[in-house]
């Protein structure tokens, strides 16, 4: 290969890599709504106080501070959309099992850490809040059935408040794109390592934003910790791309990054 070809190879390669980490560009949904509010991480919640994550008591709280709220959404055995964060029980409510092994009807018989509180449907959590504060929904995929976007997005429908949809799966973020492109549609992700996790080849894919030509997203969601990655970087300084920090858990971890991001999801502590 010649010095001209391989230099010509070069270019093309960097050319690829620019186009795939490419974000929504053109006709996008306004994200300034979103604006003006820090969001609480599964609500403004205290775990060891009697107030669980991603329950009615913790999203009223936020509402009443102030506050946006990040909150997740996944499907239960009998396709009911509830408010949980975990793939199984056993953290939150010390019961070995999938969260999708269990109806709705059996899910309400447990406890959230200790509390009298229990797993709410995303149709409570949206009446509760009663679209006062900007919401991101987290949708959790366990595999390719894309059937949790569907009826999240039923329900969805009907509210009138101020809402955008994030995932780490992009096969969710691509339904969005696919057929419901007017919502403001998010790509979680991070430096996997930093997180602590051994990073798989999909997980590498993730890191790096290289499904963004198929998403599109019109904002990346991204671990505080990898505010350095080149990809996050570029989407937000070359590409105008809105980026938002998980999960801020300092008033010093939110100092530090506050230049670098335009939205922050925190946890443990209220931001000034």
């Amino acid at each position: 290969m010649t010095g001209w070809s391989a230099v010509f190879l070069l270019a093309m390669v960097i050319l690829l890599y620019f186009l795939m980490i490419m974000p929504h560009m053109f006709g996008k949904p306004d994200v300034s709504r979103f604006f003006g509010v820090h969001y609480a991480h599964r609500g403004l919640h205290d775990n060891g106080s009697g107030v669980p994550e991603n329950s009615l008591p913790s999203f009223l709280r936020a509402v009443e501070a102030g506050y946006g709220i990040e909150l997740d959404v996944q499907l239960t055995k009998d396709e009911q959309v509830v408010v949980f964060h975990d793939n199984t029980l056993k953290r939150v409510c010390g019961v070995d099992a999938p969260v999708n092994s269990m109806t709705y009807r059996e899910l309400k018989s447990l406890c959230l850490l200790h509390t009298e509180e229990r797993i709410p449907l995303l149709s409570e959590v949206l009446k509760a809040v009663g679209s006062r504060v900007p919401l991101i929904v987290e949708i959790k995929m366990v595999d390719s059935k894309t059937r949790v976007c569907v009826l999240a997005d039923q329900i969805l429908r009907n509210y009138r408040g101020i809402y955008c949809v994030e995932s780490f799966h992009p096969l969710a973020v691509y339904w969005y794109k696919k057929n419901r492109p007017e919502i403001v549609r998010g790509q979680l992700s991070a430096d996997f390592k930093k997180e602590g996790e051994r990073e798989t080849f999909p997980m590498w894919i993730a890191h790096h934003l290289l499904t963004n030509f198929i998403t599109r997203p019109d904002f990346i969601a991204y671990s505080h910790k990898g505010a350095g990655v080149p990809a996050r970087r570029i989407c937000r300084r070359l590409y105008r791309n809105l980026s938002v920090a998980w999960t801020i858990r300092s008033e010093a971890e939110l100092e530090a990054v506050k230049d670098q991001f335009d939205l922050f999801i925190f946890e443990g502590f209220r931001p000034k």
